[in-house]
Parts: structure tokens; C-alpha cells; sequence
């Protein structure tokens, strides 16, 4: 029989084992949840974005990371979220700003500026017509000037524009309209469906080219003329086509949305087809060019992986794949069309505004937008 003694000090021994042991699993348990929160990248996105999940599988393989995809809904929607976050930042890399927000994302102070590899390849884009440096994202030199820093890498770009529905067309007694103006006489009432500017990103940009194209008071005539020809506002794109739009089932063979929107219907088509069942207007004043970037979060972590994965949505097989994902063009010059993207015609010509004006003039632009055409 052990003596007293030897008893309490075997388990004060067995205790302290326990003890330590404990110890040790909660630093462990500590790590390792450190290490994955560490690992993981977030990026913020519109809720347009896709991409096949095995490039997005290589990327986090090759990144060390792993991707976690925040959608917030349309991209002026994200943009409010990242503003109203900004004191602690929810994402650490975003997608789906373009040439009509980054201004007021700079403004904001939520971007955080880049100077990696595709900085070069996106100023020679910028250069080549595919996309113009007045449409592209900030720009600005580093404090000792050697150094080009950009807000915002452009990844894809495509067309705002008016759709029509081939078939209604054909049926009806009515002709395609040639201007805008067309749109405001009484053949054409009640056969338009538009986004509403504050609302939503293609009705925005669309209210951005009117003005460009006319004028702002030009503009804002005809928009009230619209209203009394029976013009329909939706919230967003896809309650204008998808429920408003003749094609799918609704009263307006007019509709505003993407110059590539013809492709995707080629694209979807539950019947071999080889020509696209709608087509796209370009009307002075009604067509916006849209271009969308990538950029650093301001205030974000993991900074390394962020940019990688700007560098990532430059890469020729996410340019590949973003074509029938997203339905936009690739910024990537030498980048090959996907053969259904010969279904959607690039405009020879646009109407936008300048960033630097959008962001100084765009907000009261939407106010007064909206007691014309709403109030």
C-alpha cells in the first residue's frame, strides 16, 4: 500500500498530465482554426457572377487558399454594402464594379490600389480599342511617381442596348425604331420595358447613354415623353426580361438589355437554332458600353492571394469561360470568341459619359430620373 503522500503526488502528476494536455489541444484547435480563417479569400461579387467550378478548384489549389463567393445582389447594391462596411471591410477582393461605379467606389475610399502584372497587359487593352482609358478603372502614381498603381483591373466589357423580339416584330404592323425618339410616338406605347437607375446596373448605365447621346436636357425630355407613351420600370434586368419581354411571355417586345443577350438565347435554346430569336438596337443615346473590373478591398486580408486572384480573372482560361457565363466580352486581348458570340454584334458606337463626370454628376442625375419618370 503506497503512502499517503505518494498517492496525492501521482495525481497531482496525473492532473497536471491532463492539464497540459488540454492545454495543448486548445492551442492546437486554436491553430488550426487560425490557419483556416487565414486561408480563406473573400470575394465579393454581383449576383451575375459565374464561373465553372473547376477553374475556381484550380485557383484555390494553386492559390493555397480557399475561395469563399459573397454575392450581394446588383453591383450598385454591392457597392452601398462596401461603403456602409467599410470600417471593417467584409470582403478582401471584388468583382463586378464597372466604368459607371468605380468612381464613386474611389470616392468612397473603399479600393485599395494594385500595381501587379496586369497592370501592363490592361493598359495596352486600354490602347487597343477593345476598351478606352475614359472607361477604365482610376488611375495614379505611387508618391515617388515610378510606379503605376490602378484601382481597377477591367476584366470583361460588354454593350447596354435596346432588345427586340424577332418574332413580334415579324407579326405585328409595326418597324423597328431608328432613333429614340421613335420610342415616344404612339405607335410604340406601352411596347418598352427599362430598368429603374437606382435599382439597378443595365437601367443605370442605359440612363447614362440617353444622356450622353441627347444631352441632359435633351434627355430628360424624352424621358418624360416616354412616361406619358407608356414606358414600363422594373426593379431589375431580370423582371424586365423574364416576365416583361414578349419573348418570355410578357406584353413588351422591347426591353433593355446586353447586346450579347442574343447569343445567350442561341446558347440556351432547348432547339437547335442558328439564328438568335431576338436582336439588339443600336440607337444613338441607347447604347452604353459596360466594362467591369477587379479590385482590392481596402482594409482587406490576405493580400497576396487578392492578387492573385485579380491576375486569375485576366487569365485566358477564365476570359474563355466568362463568355458563356457571364455573357460578356473578354478584355483579354488575343483572347478567341466562343463560337455562340458570333450571335452578338458589338455596336460601332456608344454614348457614356466620362467616370469622372458619373461620379460628379450621377446621383443627382438618378433623382431627377426618378421624378420624371416615377413621380
Amino acid at each position: 500500500m503506497k503512502p499517503q503522500y505518494l498517492i496525492r503526488h501521482w495525481a497531482a502528476v496525473r492532473a497536471l498530465r491532463v492539464a497540459f494536455q488540454a492545454l495543448a489541444a486548445a492551442c492546437l484547435f486554436s491553430a488550426t482554426v487560425g490557419n483556416a480563417a487565414a486561408s480563406e479569400l473573400r470575394v465579393l461579387v454581383h449576383s451575375s457572377f459565374s464561373l465553372p467550378k473547376p477553374l475556381l478548384a484550380g485557383f484555390e489549389t494553386d492559390a493555397g487558399v480557399k475561395l469563399v463567393i459573397i454575392k450581394a445582389g446588383d453591383a450598385g447594391e454591392m457597392l452601398n454594402k462596401m461603403i456602409l462596411t467599410r470600417a471593417q471591410p467584409i470582403a478582401d477582393v471584388v468583382f463586378g464594379l464597372d466604368n459607371a461605379l468605380i468612381g464613386k467606389a474611389a470616392a468612397a475610399n473603399v479600393l485599395d490600389s494594385y500595381a501587379g502584372p496586369a497592370v501592363s497587359r490592361a493598359s495596352v487593352v486600354f490602347q487597343g480599342g477593345a476598351l478606352t482609358a475614359s472607361q477604365s478603372a482610376s488611375h495614379a502614381r505611387s508618391p515617388s511617381g515610378s510606379v503605376q498603381l490602378t484601382l481597377v483591373i477591367p476584366v470583361n466589357y460588354g454593350f447596354v442596348t435596346i432588345n427586340y423580339d424577332r418574332a413580334w416584330f415579324s407579326k405585328s404592323n409595326v418597324s423597328l425604331p431608328k432613333t429614340l425618339e421613335d420610342l415616344a410616338q404612339p405607335a410604340y406605347r406601352n411596347l418598352l420595358a427599362v430598368q429603374n437607375p437606382a435599382t439597378s446596373s443595365p437601367g443605370y448605365a442605359f440612363m447614362l447613354a440617353t444622356i450622353a447621346g441627347l444631352g441632359e436636357e435633351p434627355a430628360f425630355g424624352w424621358w418624360a415623353r416616354m412616361r406619358a407613351n407608356g414606358v414600363k420600370v422594373t426593379k431589375g434586368w431580370s423582371e424586365a426580361y423574364y416576365t416583361e419581354f414578349t419573348r418570355n411571355g410578357g406584353t413588351r417586345p422591347l426591353v433593355v438589355s446586353y447586346a450579347s443577350s442574343p447569343a445567350a438565347e442561341v446558347f440556351y435554346s432547348k432547339e437547335k437554332i442558328t439564328e438568335a430569336p431576338t436582336g439588339s438596337l443600336a440607337l444613338k443615346g441607347g447604347v452604353f458600353r459596360q466594362v467591369e473590373g477587379v479590385a482590392l478591398v481596402r482594409g482587406g486580408a490576405q493580400r497576396e492571394a487578392a492578387q492573385k486572384f485579380m491576375e486569375f480573372m485576366r487569365s485566358p482560361a477564365v476570359q474563355q469561360a466568362l463568355q458563356t457565363e457571364m455573357w460578356m466580352f473578354p478584355a483579354e486581348l488575343g483572347v478567341a470568341r466562343v463560337d455562340a458570340m458570333r450571335h452578338a454584334v458589338e455596336p460601332a458606337a456608344f454614348d457614356n459619359p466620362s467616370t469622372e463626370v458619373i461620379a460628379e454628376k450621377g446621383t443627382g442625375w438618378v433623382s431627377r430620373w426618378t421624378r420624371v419618370v416615377l413621380k
